[in-house]
């Protein structure tokens, strides 16, 4: 008799994220740094192993190295296990054809046999790119309770920004009856998460009809909802209200990382009752110096600061010198900030080396904007940079 799993988990994460510029120059989406001590992936794996689903493929393409080093056998996420666990999927030559991932319905189309091998009732497909807490089990109960096809979590989002989302129009028991993909006009504020939970067979079905239809653009918002939708299938959305944040552009990523300071963060990823999960450990710094301030700020282990940092974060082993400032700003591993400079308003990338005295940014206000520094460069003494400028290679001048 054939071993199985209730649900596995499919997490797309080959995303290139060109809207995080410099950011995503050499890393995929997932793997981009968060909070000091996580990387964006470590929220919904943390969320599946909270939820009891131990079986999750991550779906990587796009500059994988640093996602797939980081999460290794999945031991940081209790994801090391002798049946299930978490597997790298990556595009491979097959039999009839080799190709890169076309779309996320073509993506899941190419790992169905990972997904049969563990023969599962019900298949959740998750994006790499959200930073929220959910219990994916209490999705799982309702799309069993109501006999769906599919569940799609949906969360409820102001008008204004409707037209950026897929949009769900449903009926007072929640069944899906019209699905409008990032419409100019929506009808509701109903916004699809990108988190599905699909009635195993039924998902096969569909992704093979879909994968031979050469007219699709082979996307589940796009091809693959619309077509169960107009087949009858029952579709059903499911209610989110708690904190969710697409970071998928500089600007959302900064407030993301904003929302975890105050004394009552609007998300709290210190809260012991639903944990999240990382390779890497938050602590106090090493050293906070004679004249060294921290105010508002959430430091990981290792950095030395002799300098001030206000309303910041700062990821492992951060250096801020005698007289350099850091406010508003998130700081990613290994960064150095020489003396007398100063950051402000700004996303600075692993192993950047902010030269003395050198200016980034400005302060924050209504009309600048976010100055963001790619991974492993160096400002020169002395230089300025101006107001939402983008950087992937060295300023010297």
């Amino acid at each position: 008799m054939q071993r199985k799993k209730q649900c596995v988990a499919m997490l797309l994460a080959g995303g290139q994220g060109s809207r995080l510029y410099a950011l995503t120059t050499n890393v995929a989406k997932p793997a981009v740094a968060f909070g000091g001590k996580y990387r964006i992936i470590d929220f919904p794996l943390s969320n599946c192993v909270n939820s009891g689903i131990d079986t999750v493929g991550v779906l990587t393409q796009y500059q994988p190295l640093i996602l797939n080093e980081y999460i290794g056998n999945g031991q940081p996420w209790d994801l090391d296990r002798a049946f299930g666990g978490v597997h790298i999927l990556s595009p491979y030559q097959a039999k009839t054809r080799s190709s890169w991932y076309e779309g996320t319905a073509n993506a899941i189309y190419q790992n169905m046999n990972f997904m049969k091998m563990y023969n599962p009732e019900y298949v959740l497909i998750l994006s790499g790119d959200h930073i929220y807490k959910m219990d994916y089990a209490a999705m799982l109960k309702s799309h069993i309770e109501k006999g769906a096809d599919c569940t799609i979590a949906a969360i409820d989002v102001p008008m204004s920004e409707a037209s950026r989302f897929g949009i769900l129009n449903t009926k007072p028991d929640g069944s899906i009856y019209e699905f409008e993909e990032k419409p100019k006009q929506p009808k509701s504020t109903l916004a699809s998460m990108g988190i599905y939970i699909f009635t195993a067979e039924k998902l096969y079905k569909y992704l093979e009809a879909d994968e031979a239809n050469p007219n699709s653009s082979k996307d589940f918002g796009k091809d693959v909802l619309p077509a169960m939708l107009n087949a009858g299938e029952k579709m059903f959305s499911y209610l989110f209200d708690g904190y969710w944040k697409d970071v998928g552009t500089i600007s959302s990523l900064w407030e993301a990382n904003m929302d975890l300071l105050g004394e009552k963060p609007n998300f709290d990823v210190a809260d012991k009752s639903w944990k999240i999960h990382s390779r890497n450990p938050l602590a106090p710094p090493e050293c906070i110096g004679a004249e060294g301030v921290v105010k508002n700020s959430m430091i990981a282990l290792g950095c030395e600061i002799d300098g001030k940092v206000e309303n910041s974060i700062l990821g492992s082993n951060v250096i801020v010198e005698k007289g350099a400032v850091v406010k508003d700003a998130v700081v990613f591993a290994n960064s150095v900030i020489k003396a007398g400079a100063v950051v402000s308003y700004s996303i600075i990338d692993e192993n950047v080396n902010v030269g003395a005295n050198a200016k980034i940014g400005v302060e924050k206000s209504d009309t600048a904007e976010i100055v963001v520094l790619g991974r492993g460069i160096t400002v020169a003494d002395g230089v300025s940079v101006a107001s939402g400028q983008k950087h992937e290679s060295n300023i010297l001048e």
